[in-house]
């Protein structure tokens, strides 16, 4: 479904930006090495529209010619001029650290190294935490945006890890207007089997949220996509649960499956996309050069809406 296609009702991102605008000031944000057209002009629209308050970190001369090259007017915005990317990634978490940002969002630069000055031991962004990436989709055939997790950052991740990557989502639901978010933890089929670990890491995290250890959402699992997604299908295999047919999120077993599950749902049902990284001690956007402005735009308005709801102020659990 194109955008054309789309009314406003079932328009989810639009309705994202719209309350993001609503929730408060906009946002400081530093832009990493905005230094191509794309990442500047995806920018500079995010600030027009009242999202962020945009600090460019990179070699000044070469911000300066993407934006002549794109006809956008600099005036009145701030520049953080360093020699290149990398001294960008530490120039942009340092003045997170300083409190003169709120947010980051990438530029033309690859994510490891952004990640790598987020994540370092004594001068990055870390909290006590996993960091994490959620992307928020609009999904034309869904009846409400379903967040995909992880499928950016952790590649293999183990039963802690996961734990935090499910709290970071339901923070981030919540952030996002609902209030007791739903989450499937996917796997192949909907039955516990060792021979399956990821079957009893999803039984794990159910009863860890039963438990209270995982806290805010309902947490079910192990599902398969099918049934996880379809109330139909977990009617036909019997199964009976408070996640089934209704998830706000899908918690995937691995970086690979997480990575094609978003990807299909985009080139293959149309899915649209904003995806942020969440744990740290602001939200992080990681737009990828083949991302639209819209994504863009409502990747920040997600970032806006975490950090209004204090979404990165984490507790234990």
């Amino acid at each position: 479904m194109n955008d054309a296609a789309r009314t406003p009702s079932e328009d989810k991102l639009t309705r994202l930006v719209a309350r993001a605008r609503a929730a408060g000031p906009a946002l400081s944000c530093a832009v990493v090495h905005p230094v191509d057209p794309a990442s500047l002009a995806g920018a500079m629209e995010a600030a027009q529209a009242g999202l962020i308050r945009p600090v460019l970190v990179g070699p000044e001369a070469r911000i300066r010619a993407a934006a002549a090259a794109a006809g956008i007017d600099l005036a009145g915005v701030a520049i953080e001029d360093v020699p290149h990317s990398h001294a960008a990634a530490e120039r942009a978490v340092a003045l997170a650290r300083e409190g003169k940002a709120g947010a980051l969002l990438k530029g033309s630069l690859h994510t490891d190294e952004l990640m790598a000055a987020v994540v370092a031991r004594d001068h990055g962004l870390r909290t006590e935490r996993r960091v994490s990436h959620c992307f928020i989709l609009d999904v034309p055939r869904y009846h409400k945006p379903l967040v995909v997790t992880d499928a950016a950052i952790n590649i293999e991740p183990d039963l802690e890890t996961k734990a935090d990557i499910a709290r970071n989502a339901i923070d981030l639901c919540r952030a996002l207007g609902i209030g007791t978010p739903k989450l499937a933890v996917l796997a192949a089929v909907e039955v516990v089997t060792p021979k399956q670990p990821a079957t009893i890491d999803a039984a794990a995290l159910s009863k860890m949220a039963d438990r209270g250890q995982i806290e805010g959402g309902i947490v079910d699992g192990p599902l398969a996509f099918d049934n996880a997604i379809s109330l139909e299908a977990a009617r036909s295999k019997h199964l009976t649960s408070p996640v089934a047919g209704d998830p706000d999120i899908l918690l995937v077993p691995d970086l690979t499956s997480g990575n094609m599950l978003a990807k299909q749902l985009q080139y293959l049902a149309g899915a649209e996309s904003a995806g942020i990284v969440v744990g740290a001690r602001v939200p992080i956007a990681l737009t990828s050069r083949a991302e639209g402005s819209r994504a863009r735009l409502a990747s920040c308005a997600v970032m806006k809406l975490a950090t209004a709801m204090r979404v990165t102020k984490h507790g234990p659990g």
